[in-house]
């Protein structure tokens, strides 16, 4: 072998390494707390559980902060079904199944509202939420469907690993610009979180 062909063949050999070390490099430090959407300048992600009465409580002064502050925050909601809580993840799935018909804020809301109706049962809520669907106006008969689409229970199960990853052990657990919020999740203050990170 020339000399010339031994040179190629080792600075080849010292790009590969380098290149080697910079992906590796880049992979171990990714340190975002939680996943963060882009939009705002602010993004307060949310992973919350549907039967959950703490995510209930939060949820009106959530929806306060998304009127008042518009297009400054980005919020991202993401479940969190707890396995304890029996129909915990076919409501998600069910949230998701309203939103392929233009409805998941919607079906939200209304889940929330009636919870205390269907949150807590030992039996199958299924029934029910295809009358919610039908109260919204959807197609009850895609929305049955949909809530068997292994697609969206498996979108629900990975937002919830996705969560664990992220340090979330209940719910609802709250980051803000991937930062983990402590304390209760109240609206003053998730409020005054918010304008610390805007400012």
């Amino acid at each position: 072998m020339s000399k010339n062909a031994r040179l190629s063949l080792i600075i080849v050999a010292v790009v590969a390494v380098v290149i080697a070390g910079f992906v590796l490099f880049s992979r171990n430090n990714n340190t975002t707390a939680a996943p963060q959407s882009g939009g705002g300048k602010v993004t307060v992600v949310e992973y919350l559980d549907m039967e959950c009465p703490s995510c209930r409580a939060a949820f009106p002064g959530v929806l306060k902060l998304k009127s008042e502050y518009g297009e400054r925050v980005t919020f991202d909601v993401r479940h969190f079904p707890i396995p304890s809580h029996r129909n915990a993840e076919l409501a998600a799935v069910a949230v998701e199944a309203a939103g392929a018909q233009g409805k998941r804020d919607e079906m939200f809301k209304l889940m929330f509202e009636r919870q205390q109706e269907w949150g807590g049962q030992q039996t199958s809520q299924r029934a029910a939420f295809v009358t919610f669907a039908g109260q919204l106006g959807l197609d009850t008969a895609a929305f049955e469907t949909a809530l068997g689409d292994s697609a969206l229970k498996e979108r629900v199960l990975a937002q919830r690993t996705e969560g664990g990853k992220a340090g979330v052990t209940g719910t609802p657990t709250f980051f803000i610009n991937g930062t983990k919020f402590t304390g209760a999740p109240s609206y003053d203050a998730l409020k005054s979180a918010i304008d610390k990170a805007l400012s």
